[in-house]
């Protein structure tokens, strides 16, 4: 059996699963197989695939099958232009999220706060697109924060990353120029349509609040103005709906210059504002 047999093999398992987008997903298992990069797999599709390999990727599929997220199954995701480590103990980083990377980066900042860090994806993107930054990320989770140290000495900034367990605010003392947050926006009513991938394999703490999907943002607007340095900002990932709701708190917390940035399908994604001073 040749390389591109392996592949043709795991993209017909794929489509009788009904698995979007097969051929994608069984070129990313078999480049992870290989150990090789996708776009190489081309040059790689007429060597001899071993018996044991094609029996690796095969698993792979038949877990993908099941609709268990790829990122899972390969152990990583591409964010912002970098690899992060991922599992089941974390969200996806996802390409929406970017979105607010490309907000806070229009701002200055030395002194960056993540609450809910997850994979770290968004805290160790701002580090490493700003060398002269430090950062805090914490998150309620152990097992989220052990992905977050792998992903942070991975990409060189476990001396600039200080992460660590809390809930929300508890254990954050100081103050920041930045505060981000892609916290969970899933209303309980909406989790039986997410899809399975999701619902099923991703940290449910991470996805909902077990309410109106709002809950965090009341916690967030509260309380940081106490922790944003005079004139510092803080932005927040939201679900498409939540811009009028999310604006008003953030009003009410006595924040300044609000506004609304829209992800590259042009929904409500970010909303950003200013401390006085």
């Amino acid at each position: 059996m040749r390389v591109q047999d392996g592949l043709r093999a795991l993209i017909d398992h794929l489509n009788a699963a009904n698995i979007p987008d097969a051929p994608r997903d069984a070129r990313i298992i078999m480049a992870a197989v290989l150990g090789v990069d996708r776009s190489r797999l081309t040059l790689a599709a007429g060597d001899p695939l071993n018996a044991d390999v094609q029996k690796a990727a095969l698993a792979m599929a038949a877990r993908r099958a099941a609709r268990e997220p790829l990122s899972h199954i390969v152990g990583h995701r591409a964010f912002y232009g970098r690899t992060f480590r991922v599992s089941s103990d974390v969200l996806d980083p996802r390409p929406e999220t970017e979105t607010l990377i490309a907000a806070a980066l229009q701002v200055a900042f030395t002194k960056v706060l993540d609450l809910g860090t997850g994979t770290g994806a968004i805290l160790l993107t701002l580090l490493a697109e700003r060398a002269e930054a430090t950062g805090l990320g914490t998150d309620l989770s152990d097992a989220a924060l052990c992905i977050a140290r792998e992903n942070a000495k991975a990409l060189g900034l476990s001396t600039r990353a200080d992460l660590r367990q809390s809930d929300w605010f508890l254990r954050v003392t100081g103050r920041f120029d930045l505060i981000v947050s892609n916290p969970p926006y899933i209303a309980l009513d909406e989790m039986q349509a997410l899809q399975p991938e999701v619902r099923e394999h991703e940290p449910r703490m991470a996805l909902t609040d077990e309410g109106d999907g709002l809950s965090a943002y009341r916690t967030i607007c509260d309380s940081a103005p106490a922790h944003l340095a005079p004139g510092g900002h803080l932005m927040v990932e939201i679900g498409p709906t939540q811009a009028t709701a999310v604006c008003a708190m953030m009003q009410r917390a006595g924040l300044e210059t609000i506004t609304v940035h829209n992800d590259l399908d042009g929904r409500d994604r970010v909303v950003a504002a200013k401390a006085p001073g």
